[in-house]
């Protein structure tokens, strides 16, 4: 009898798996891309995460596996192309360019590696898009689409809406997280997206961190602020929380 009890502490106290993520090769329109998806359990929701300028990098897999200790699937999405990741700004530049100046391009894509991601057993119908600098502003272009999920959310993403759209398809909520010191993106950017989704009716929250500048969640750099990350981090959660059910 005391040998069972041992055992079925010895159980209860053994620490708990993390879920192992893997690097996922899939086509969209005929051309390759390697995403990142992690998944803890059949029936968690789905983030769809977007990537900075520099493509799929370690620390947008940083950020999936945090989010699957916390229960969700994630689906780091890959929008440059298998094994393309910039580390020079010129071709950064030339790759975030391609798909600024190709909406419909950069919509499929997204598109496509959240059926990659349904298609690899995440839930289709509980989701959250988010992205990073670049990977924002792609959220938003996806939002602006009609894109058919619970909620958008940007960290100190591009705001600016192109001409000839607007938000009256979005479906989804958004959230807004974006540094008051972010030079990159002007405060401007931030109350003009304010005023547009207010006309439109869309449900949103914008919140503004004094002194983060650009990319202010981004680990080891210059621009990284603790305080701003650790509080938008939680809102985002509080969010997810709040709209994933």
């Amino acid at each position: 009898m005391r040998l069972l009890i041992y055992i079925i502490l010895g159980f209860l106290l053994m620490p708990l798996a993390n879920a192992s993520g893997e690097y996922v090769s899939y086509q969209v329109a005929g051309k390759s891309y390697q995403g990142y998806f992690v998944n803890p359990s059949p029936n968690a929701p789905l983030i769809l995460l977007i990537h900075d300028w520099d493509g799929l990098t370690d620390y947008e897999v940083k950020r999936a596996e945090m989010l699957a200790d916390l229960g969700y699937a994630v689906f780091a999405a890959d929008l440059f192309g298998e094994g393309i990741r910039p580390t020079e700004v010129k071709d950064k530049k030339q790759h975030t360019g391609e798909l600024y100046k190709d909406r419909a391009k950069m919509r499929a894509l997204m598109k496509g590696a959240y059926e990659s991601a349904v298609a690899k057993g995440a839930l289709a119908n509980n989701t959250v898009v988010m992205g990073y600098c670049f990977g924002g502003a792609a959220v938003l272009e996806l939002a602006r689409s009609g894109f058919d999920v619970k909620g958008f959310v940007t960290f100190h993403g591009g705001l600016q809406t192109p001409e000839g759209q607007d938000y009256k398809k979005t479906k989804g909520k958004l959230l807004i997280l974006h540094g008051s010191a972010d030079t990159a993106i002007p405060m401007e950017q931030f109350a003009s997206l304010t005023q547009q989704l207010e006309e439109s009716g869309i449900e949103h929250e914008m919140t503004t961190y004094s002194g983060a500048p650009h990319a202010f969640t981004v680990f080891g750099t210059e621009s990284y602020r603790e305080d701003a990350d650790n509080k938008s981090w939680k809102r985002f959660i509080e969010f997810l929380d709040d709209t994933l059910k």
